[in-house]
């Protein structure tokens, strides 16, 4: 039932609290984190919200989740996340992921192999626009340097794990990033460099960490590394492209034409190859895709419900001012985050709220957009059941746990950005704007 007064329902949030105790309770229960469908848990969080405020029917509710789930930017963001998936797809069966992987080991010396991990992590994770395939990649590698070389193996994953963070937070076709873009109204260019103002210090003195850290260890790869330049193109020209503020649907669509004729040239793709990797490409997104539906159809059933309400009610009283607000909109998505292990979903979640947070105290988008992607990317990039660091684990065979404490990054970025809201006069709405 809503409350009748402006401070809106606490119980309208109820269907959250739900979803973690569901999503949460599960993977405590049966041991692993991931054998609750995501979408199941969000799909029985959605039921429990529609049956709520029982003094309207249960049709106009469903007319609000539906509302929720045609949102414009929840359409954009899947359409974006259906071409991002085209072009991975394509540009990694051209060759481009092992060829960009070499090509950025070729250039590492002897000596810094784990601070060049960490820094190819960020270049690998930005171009291709995922974490967990740049863990992938990379963590054989830094697996078989720690064997070669004696370097701390949680040490060096660590390394590769942060780099991954890197790209997962700024990269233009990163699912985050257009996550965070779309539920702010920004452009991705804007927040880019709103974000990377804030994340470069600590990249840099991970970097410089990681270098001590190591304590001159040498790596040389016992074979030649090849690479095809001509295969890394397509992630240079995205990147480039991005940078340039190219429009993302003509960005991405031109990546998938470059990635496939990147592929044909160099003979790793033919011409009946293409449209199956595509399809395949996609394919990998249908659930992102999906489960950003059915939260949005949840945030929509909260607001009619009176739970953004509540929640713009106690930030405004508990948090009142712009710094403030900037920490309630931190604080918020890194409880969705530690709640449901998925920094996407919980900027999604917290997008909605976050939005009318800013806009109440003047905050510019492309200032909440980077608060909702960092903090995100710093509760993920250090929980022990986040797909990142099991991912790193499984590989690497060790226990996800022993790699937290080497995870610099998340941890510099934590820090900087709380130095950046305390300190920065930048990020409000002029009365011009």
């Amino acid at each position: 039932m809503k409350d009748n007064t402006n401070n809106g329902n606490v119980w309208a949030l109820m269907p959250i609290a739900l979803f973690i105790v569901v999503y949460v309770g599960s993977g405590i229960a049966l041991g692993d984190f991931y054998s609750m469908p995501m979408a199941l848990a969000l799909l029985i969080a959605l039921f429990a919200a529609l049956a709520q405020n029982r003094r309207e029917g249960f049709e106009k509710k469903l007319a609000a989740a539906a509302v929720g789930a045609g949102d414009a930017n929840i359409i954009t963001m899947c359409i974006i996340y259906l071409l991002a998936g085209a072009f991975s797809g394509v540009a990694e069966a051209a060759g481009g992921v092992s060829s960009t992987v070499n090509l950025a080991l070729s250039f590492i010396p002897p000596n810094f192999a784990v601070t060049g991990l960490f820094i190819m992590g960020c270049f690998i994770s930005m171009a291709m626009g995922t974490s967990v395939g740049t863990v992938v990649a990379l963590t054989p590698i830094a697996a078989e340097i720690s064997h070669r070389t004696g370097i701390s193996m949680p040490l060096i994953v660590g390394a590769v794990v942060c780099g991954a963070m890197f790209g997962d937070n700024l990269s233009f076709i990163s699912d985050t990033t257009i996550a965070a873009v779309r539920t702010q109204g920004c452009k991705m260019r804007d927040k880019f460099k709103a974000n990377f103002l804030i994340v470069l210090p600590a990249a840099v003195l991970t970097a410089v960490i990681f270098s001590f850290a190591a304590g001159g260890a040498e790596y040389v790869p016992e074979e030649e590394l090849e690479y095809n330049v001509i295969q890394v193109i397509p992630y240079l020209a995205v990147l480039i492209g991005a940078l340039c503020g190219v429009n993302v649907f003509a960005l991405l669509t031109g990546g998938i034409v470059v990635s496939a004729a990147a592929g044909i040239i160099t003979g790793s793709l033919s011409w009946t190859d293409i449209l199956p990797q595509i399809g395949s490409g996609m394919a990998d997104m249908y659930e992102i895709a999906l489960i950003a539906i059915i939260a949005s159809c949840i945030s929509a059933v909260i607001k009619h419900n009176g739970g953004f309400e509540w929640v713009l009610s106690f930030v405004h009283r508990r948090m009142s001012g712009r710094r403030a607000s900037q920490f309630g909109i931190a604080l918020l998505v890194s409880l969705l985050d530690v709640a449901s292990a998925n920094n996407t979903i919980a900027i999604v979640l917290a997008g909605p709220m976050a939005k009318q947070i800013s806009e109440r105290n003047g905050i510019r988008p492309e200032r909440s957009a980077s608060l909702l992607d960092i903090f995100g990317s710093v509760v993920q990039g250090i929980l022990p059941y986040g797909a990142q660091l099991l991912t790193a684990a499984q590989i690497a065979g060790i226990a996800s746990v022993a790699i937290v404490p080497w995870m610099f990054y998340p941890y510099l970025m934590a820090v900087s950005a709380v130095l950046f809201i305390v300190f920065s006069k930048g990020g409000k709405i002029s009365h011009g704007a």
